[in-house]
């Protein structure tokens, strides 16, 4: 099995200007934060946690708005494999929602988050594969390009990376729950594709 992508010396948020490039990004941000939860302890580890779920948030939010809706219309047997991608997504939700009811320093916590990493990959590997493969052959340069400045603008909502006078996590995390930074996400999402409902 393949690992997730890993940013390279020279990747930048240059490369962001293309969907593709920008979500394997996040892949490769998610991987790295899930190493630093596994590295940490106390509250190093509990702000790396946030800094983790905050990601996973926005990242299967604009996911949600943008890749799956253009994956349903122009890939072939595209409904059949966005309502997979969700299946998958469904299963870390679940882990995701217990891991919140368990204090990081708990000894059950462990266990629980290597479980959500092995859902967490074999999820992005399977985009990756049918999805992202896909979507750079069917979308023009035009379509990739606006489909990542909407990715962007979900990013732009819940920074993972604390914003100058926000250094920690728990300063970020304080900016709104999970739920309410999903329809933050999903607003700017449509927003940032003209799509104002």
């Amino acid at each position: 099995m393949s690992e997730l992508h890993t940013p390279q010396a020279g990747d930048d948020r240059a490369e962001d200007n293309d969907v593709v490039a920008l979500l394997m990004r996040q892949h490769g941000d998610i991987r790295n934060l899930f190493d630093e939860v596994e590295a940490s302890s106390g509250e190093e580890r509990r702000d790396a946690f946030r800094r983790l779920v905050r990601l996973l948030a926005v990242h299967e939010t604009a996911e949600e708005e943008v890749v799956h809706p253009f994956a349903r219309r122009s890939l072939p047997g595209g409904e059949k494999v966005v309502e997979e991608r969700l299946a998958e997504d469904r299963a870390a939700k679940e882990t995701l929602a217990a891991l919140d009811d368990v204090d990081t320093d708990d000894p059950k916590f462990m266990p629980m988050l290597l479980k959500l990493r092995r859902d967490v990959q074999e999820h992005a590997r399977a985009e990756e594969r049918y999805e992202f493969t896909h979507i750079r052959r069917n979308a023009d340069a035009a379509k990739l390009v606006s489909m990542a400045k909407a990715v962007s603008a979900a990013e732009a909502v819940a920074p993972t990376r604390p914003h100058p006078g926000v250094e920690s996590g728990a300063a970020n995390m304080a900016l709104g729950p999970v739920a309410a930074l999903m329809d933050r996400t999903k607003d700017a999402v449509r927003k940032a594709m003209g799509k104002d409902n």
